[in-house]
């Protein structure tokens, strides 16, 4: 792409970067949640400009860089510690949330099968990038794809508020705030950002936690290709499908977190990198409040929004209750 399409969107992200910083440190209120709270006003006020949309649809990749980079404040030997009951944590509420939805969607609320897919997946996995993954893969109609994903981004824009108020209000450790975010949670943007909000560990758990689910994302979407070729009697997807849809960043993240577990970095180095890490993540949130549209919210319709947030509640509860009970 031309950079110079790129650039008035770029600059945007900057200065709403720079005036996030600013704002927080005279109120005294997390930088990364009044980046998206900034992006939000001025996407559902003024609205974005079609020239400045090329260069704010980067955010994902500042998002993606500054998860990589976060690897390096990662501690390998505290995540062996106390990784193995996360891990275990991770793929049952996966499970979990995903077959919920789906028998809600399905034997309770009668809605479209592949409809009913696209919530599970975003639901239980990555939120809407989840959301496009499955719907592509399994050929869903664009309104299913449309609705499906304004669901997920109606929790974001309320899980963003109500996960740090709960939080406080329970006085929740950074590791079981962190873990629980990245478990209960749906889009990795918004957990990375209220574990932040809350503390250094809080981010650095919410991050990891939410990575291993996203790791899922490969064996899903293939999972669901499978199911529909079938039923349609068509051929199953190749393995292919498998590395294609599998978020590449995670592997970054591991890579540095190794390096930096090993000594190789100095404590200069490491400063550096975390205060490099800090600001691709207020581009990012700065970008992700633009994609929270008041009309996306509501046009989305009560039923599938009721499915997902029974699946929810019963999920965020009972992970919540497993980790104090773990931590």
């Amino acid at each position: 792409m031309n950079g110079s399409r790129l650039l008035p969107g770029l600059l945007t992200l900057c200065l709403g970067a720079i005036l996030a910083r600013a704002l927080a440190a005279s109120l005294g209120f997390s930088h990364l949640l009044l980046a998206i709270a900034l992006g939000f006003v001025a996407t559902n006020t003024v609205g974005v400009p079609d020239r400045l949309e090329p260069g704010i649809a980067t955010h994902k990749l500042w998002l993606g860089g500054g998860i990589v980079l976060m690897g390096a404040s990662i501690s390998l030997e505290t995540v062996l510690e106390v990784g193995g009951p996360v891990l275990l944590l991770v793929v049952g509420v996966t499970t979990t949330t995903l077959l919920t939805v789906e028998l809600l969607a399905r034997n309770v609320f009668g809605l479209a099968d592949r409809l009913g897919s696209l919530l599970a997946a975003g639901a239980s996995i990555c939120g809407v990038s989840a959301v496009v993954a499955v719907a592509g893969a399994v050929r869903a109609r664009e309104e299913q794809t449309a609705y499906a994903a304004a669901t997920v981004l109606l929790f974001d824009a309320i899980t963003i508020v109500v996960y740090p108020i709960v939080g406080d209000l329970l006085n929740l450790s950074g590791t079981v705030f962190g873990a629980w975010a990245g478990v209960s949670m749906f889009s990795t943007g918004p957990v990375v950002a209220v574990g932040f909000a809350h503390s250094e560990v809080a981010g650095q758990w919410a991050t990891m936690t939410k990575l291993s689910r996203n790791a899922l994302i490969g064996v899903v979407v293939l999972a669901y290709a499978s199911y529909y070729a079938r039923e349609a009697g068509g051929r199953r997807p190749s393995v292919r499908t498998l590395w294609d849809e599998f978020p590449k960043f995670v592997l970054g993240f591991l890579a540095l977190a190794v390096v930096a577990s090993a000594g190789v970095l100095s404590s200069a180095q490491l400063n550096s990198i975390e205060n490099a890490y800090n600001w691709l993540f207020v581009l990012a949130f700065v970008g992700l409040g633009t994609e929270i549209r008041l009309s996306d919210l509501r046009n989305t319709g009560a039923t599938p929004a009721l499915v997902v947030l029974l699946a929810f509640l019963a999920t965020s509860a009972l992970s919540l209750t497993v980790l104090l009970a773990v931590f």
